[in-house]
């Protein structure tokens, strides 16, 4: 008779696209939310905590790069509640919450939220399907200068968590000016707004590709479509040369500006958009890349190009504007510039649109240079609201890509969070627990992080084999003759392992890692050890 083998033990794994996070992961990634919280706070915002779960109908159609409302969210249905799903960012639940505490809420309400979202997505190197967002939100103001102290915001916590000035920079655009680059190439019908929706759609992308296709790949995907490198093919837009133009000089005003800054302006008169207090007509700031006529510059090329079409003109107000709130404070275009390149993917943008891009090089896979690239993005989505209460209600805001952000403090060795572990008690004598246990009182009242070893003592060399993986700093040691003459000895693991790697045989011996202090000294000592002395 075949033996009975029991119950089938479950695999001992996670799930694909998602990943477990250990003690110095959490401790940075907290530091640094605490870090950004701080700037959020400061700015008077206030937190928000929502569920992790909404219903299929308040995430609406708004899903990332997706058509169908139930696509790329992890959802199910129940008996009472109908169909019910993991947030897939923090912004769906804001709106929700704007709509349902509506007459309880401050109008504009400021709030800021961090935590985890799901997307059902393929998962792949770097991509998971938990991840951290780290969002900021002002809802129920139209005006612009709440764009302009989003952008303000941003840098400033960037600058914070220990970005500095000269490795990121903060891009504007507004989707406005986008809606008139499209009304001038004739994709877009102000008039009939669904018309040419296909052929929009293939443009946005295409723009939003431009830094990993190239201007040649971006035109041949305005025009007939693009075939890769696989041979796989890609339809385009459909436009002729001359709409291609159009959105090419949308497309590439930095590179024009530029040239224009250098050679002087091809317009004479060099007015910019009315209303703004704007203009061009000093040389000097003409060719001075670096000041506030940069921005300007854009601006007067934009309005060259959208200047005819409504939307566009109302665009560009609002960048003016904007550029000059942020003057006004401090922040110049070496920290937020105007910038036509950016894009955003989401649907639900209508005006304002920023992105948080680190500027220094990395080292890829393959041992090649690379700019570190996107950390953040967001913009003003003024209809997100609307679905719940019919009501148009402005907002803006901001989010974090929270391990990007981790991952560059990681590649510029500017993480502050302090990850060592805890002082460990080593326990040389079982009847002494008691003392042991003292010892590790007096360092956690003194505010030091301290644990007493609870495994089995026998092995001392276990004990500090445990100390070094629970990255303690100190190692705390009494035995019977340390504790007749009360006396304790403290042995600084980290200078050991430092001595033991670098330091030759007689360096080791005139350098010690391990010290006998008084028992009434000892968190004094340690304090010292720690650089809390």
């Amino acid at each position: 008779m075949a033996k009975d083998k029991g119950p089938r033990r479950p695999r001992a794994e996670t799930p694909k696209g998602f990943r477990d996070y250990f003690g110095a992961e959490v401790t940075e990634r907290k530091a640094m939310l605490d870090t950004i919280a701080n700037v959020y706070h400061r700015y008077g915002f206030d937190p928000l905590e929502t569920s992790a779960v909404e219903t299929l109908d308040a995430l609406g159609k708004y899903l990332p790069d997706v058509d169908r409302p139930n696509e790329g969210v992890f959802a199910w249905e129940d008996e009472a509640e109908g169909w019910l799903a993991l947030r897939y960012d923090l912004t769906a639940p804001l709106a929700r919450v704007a709509a349902q505490f509506r007459n309880d809420l401050p109008t504009p309400y400021r709030r800021y939220a961090m935590g985890p979202v799901w997307r059902n997505e393929k998962p792949g190197p770097g991509r998971f399907r938990q991840f951290y967002q780290c969002d900021a939100d002002t809802v129920g103001s139209a005006s612009v200068a709440s764009d302009a102290e989003i952008c303000a915001m941003l840098a400033d916590a960037l600058e914070e968590v220990g970005i500095p000035r000269g490795d990121y920079v903060v891009r504007v655009n507004n989707r406005k000016v986008l809606n008139g680059v499209m009304e001038v190439a004739g994709v877009l019908d102000p008039a009939d707004p669904e018309k040419f929706a296909h052929e929009r759609g293939i443009v946005m992308r295409a723009i939003d590709k431009l830094d990993r296709l190239g201007e040649e790949g971006v035109r041949a995907l305005l025009g007939k479509g693009r075939k890769d490198e696989s041979g796989d093919f890609t339809e385009g837009a459909g436009l002729s040369g001359e709409q291609a133009e159009k959105v090419m000089g949308f497309v590439n005003a930095a590179q024009i500006v530029e040239d224009e800054l250098r050679d002087g302006p091809p317009n004479p008169d060099n007015r910019m958009p009315g209303g703004m207090g704007l203009t061009l007509d000093n040389p000097h700031e003409r060719t001075e890349h670096a000041g506030q006529a940069w921005n300007w510059a854009v601006l007067d090329h934009l309005m060259r190009l959208v200047g005819p079409t409504e939307v566009g003109f109302q665009g560009l107000q609002e960048l003016g504007e904007i550029s000059d709130l942020l003057k006004a404070q401090g922040y110049g275009p070496d920290r937020i510039v105007i910038d036509p390149s950016v894009v955003r993917g989401l649907g639900y943008y209508t005006g304002p649109v920023f992105e948080a891009e680190l500027t220094f090089e990395i080292t890829d896979d393959k041992g090649r240079p690379r700019q570190f690239g996107s950390v953040a993005g967001g913009g003003r989505y003024d209809d997100l609201v609307k679905r719940f209460t019919g009501q148009a209600v402005p907002a803006t805001g901001i989010s974090i890509g929270v391990d990007r952000l981790l991952a560059a403090l990681h590649a510029k060795g500017r993480m502050q969070a302090d990850t060592r572990g805890p002082v460990v008690v080593t326990v040389m004598d079982r009847d002494r627990m008691a003392d042991y246990q003292q010892m590790a009182g007096e360092l956690r009242q003194a505010g030091i992080r301290a644990e007493v070893y609870l495994g089995n003592p026998k092995n001392f060399g276990n004990q500090l084999k445990y100390a070094d993986k629970r990255n303690s700093p100190v190692a705390v040691i009494q035995g019977s003759d340390e504790a007749s003459r009360g006396v304790v000895q403290l042995k600084d693991l980290f200078l050991g392992a430092k001595i033991a790697a670098e330091a030759t045989h007689e360096e080791w011996k005139s350098q010690p890692a391990q010290s006998e202090v008084a028992r009434a000294d000892l968190v004094a000592e340690v304090r010292r050890l720690l650089g809390q002395g």
